[in-house]
């Protein structure tokens, strides 16, 4: 048995260089606790992570042990997840002197009109200024960049209903390069904190009963509660329980939080595969796998915004068993496998075999995900298919994930991955089975699309008809083939 944490009744959080102390209950997120702290410029418009009004920065771990400043939502976070952390809010940005740039070419170039938003996009956008890659993205003019290097996706998250935006951007693309002098670009150059390992009670309000957060400093410590508790929530990056706690009035009595455990962290490379710690962002996966795996490269700025891909980590999309998400469709079409760990040890399970019905997998009580296995070689042609009302930052109707490898006109391999035809994110074997020993030509692909159409069980609801859904199934395998052969 791993020796148990500190037990500690009070989290303490650097807010804008002040320490500030959090006694719970353990529900409470980040947001009420700053607004409960008197930093109100954060605001809350939708409490699901949808508009980025509560967005605030956070001081957190870069690959080379620096720190990188992180735009997140805060009315997602439990504020418990803060122990120990530094946060920046829209207050905290500007000196005793002068305003912050960010400030500055936001109010010269109208970027505000009623308000309400302008905290969350200004912190957004200063966790973009102070981005460490930005000058070189300047230099390579990428074409998600503005001239100054800044990526405006960074702001995929923020929403504004009266201003507009173009003079938002007009002030993002404004910026220059933080100066010499300037603290908070200086203190990127330092290790990141770590999380306080801590074992916090609190009062629950909602039912007048003890509320339990702890963040374990290991991971033989997690699995320990785990198999002494199997009921115990565990939270990650809290980007869908948060939207529970806030809509639904979820309640949890005990947490594990597992987001900064170092054996759930990093991306170990072999001669077999490629894996993925469980608790990495999907921000960190496409920071430092950089288009090394195409398909999560197509995969991943697709996925909701940047603000939630900031917090939401790889492991906590497979563990919620949804058949909507988007990481699933993607990862069996390349065969991925999960890391399912417990006190008991370690067992490798295929994803195509983990989903057993609407948000159950064959995850046993006592076990987490730890890593998810990508086998290699990749599939030299591979495509991600995003259906939704939205480009971005939308939940998907049909989600398709293609891998095909072809030698000398026939197909070798083809694994396709699908999410939202079923109760469960599952592979198109009968349309692989066709394409597999078939000529790689437009006549096997009109006759495999009929094949994929049949694929699944779609439903109606109030994202697509069932028909709809059908549709796109027969005409994405069309749509890949015709983007493959555009690529030659």
């Amino acid at each position: 048995m791993s020796a148990p944490a500190t037990q500690r009744s009070t989290a303490q959080i650097s807010v804008n260089s002040a320490v500030h102390e959090f006694d719970g209950p353990p529900h409470t997120n980040a947001l009420d606790f700053l607004r409960g702290a008197g930093l109100t410029a954060a605001k809350e418009g939708c409490a699901e992570g949808e508009c980025g009004a509560c967005a605030i920065m956070v001081a957190r771990p870069d690959a080379d042990g620096t720190t990188r400043w992180t735009s997140i939502n805060s009315c997602l976070l439990p504020a418990a997840a803060l122990d120990g952390q530094e946060v920046i809010t829209a207050e905290g940005l500007a000196d005793e002197e002068s305003v912050h740039p960010v400030q500055e070419e936001m109010a010269v170039r109208g970027g505000s009109q009623c308000g309400y938003c302008t905290p969350g996009f200004i912190c957004s956008m200063a966790a973009e200024y102070y981005r460490p890659e930005r000058a070189e993205d300047a230099i390579a003019a990428d074409h998600h960049c503005g001239p100054n290097g800044f990526d405006i996706h960074s702001l995929s998250g923020n929403l504004c209903r009266c201003t507009g935006y173009r003079p938002i951007r007009d002030a993002a693309y404004a910026l220059g390069q933080p100066e010499t002098g300037d603290t908070i670009a200086q203190r990127r150059q330092n290790p990141a904190p770590t999380s306080a390992s801590t074992d916090i009670h609190r009062a629950d309000t909602a039912t007048g009963e003890p509320g339990r957060y702890r963040r374990p400093a290991a991971l033989a410590e997690a699995l320990d509660i785990l198999a002494a508790e199997p009921e115990v929530l565990v939270v990650a990056g809290a980007t869908d329980w948060g939207v529970e706690v806030n809509i639904k009035g979820a309640r949890a009595k005990s947490m594990l939080a597992i987001d900064r455990l170092p054996e759930l962290r990093g991306i170990r490379r072999t001669e077999d595969h490629i894996e993925l710690g469980a608790a990495h962002t999907l921000s960190e996966l496409e920071r430092e796998l950089a288009g090394s795996i195409p398909l999560l490269g197509k995969l991943i700025p697709q996925f909701a915004s940047r603000l939630i891909r900031n917090a939401a980590t790889i492991g906590g999309n497979l563990g919620t068993g949804s058949p909507i998400g988007d990481t699933p469709p993607a990862l069996l079409a390349l065969d991925a496998q999960l890391v399912l760990t417990s006190v008991q040890g370690s067992r490798v399970v295929d994803l195509a075999d983990y989903f057993t019905g609407y948000r159950q997998t064959v995850r046993a009580a006592g076990e987490l995900i730890t890593a998810i296995r990508i086998p290699l070689p990749l599939a030299p042609m591979t495509s991600f298919q995003k259906i939704a009302k939205r480009r971005f930052d939308d939940i998907s109707s049909v989600a398709i994930g293609y891998a095909v490898s072809v030698e000398d006109g026939i197909v070798a391999k083809a694994r396709i991955g699908l999410g939202g035809v079923a109760a469960t994110p599952l592979r198109a074997r009968a349309t692989e089975a066709l394409l597999e020993g078939s000529a790689w030509s437009l006549e096997t692909v009109h006759g495999a699309a009929e094949t994929l159409a049949a694929e699944g069980t779609p439903m109606d609801d109030h994202r697509a008809s069932a028909k709809y859904r059908t549709a796109m199934l027969r005409s994405s395998l069309e749509r890949f083939y015709a983007e493959q052969e555009a690529g030659r």
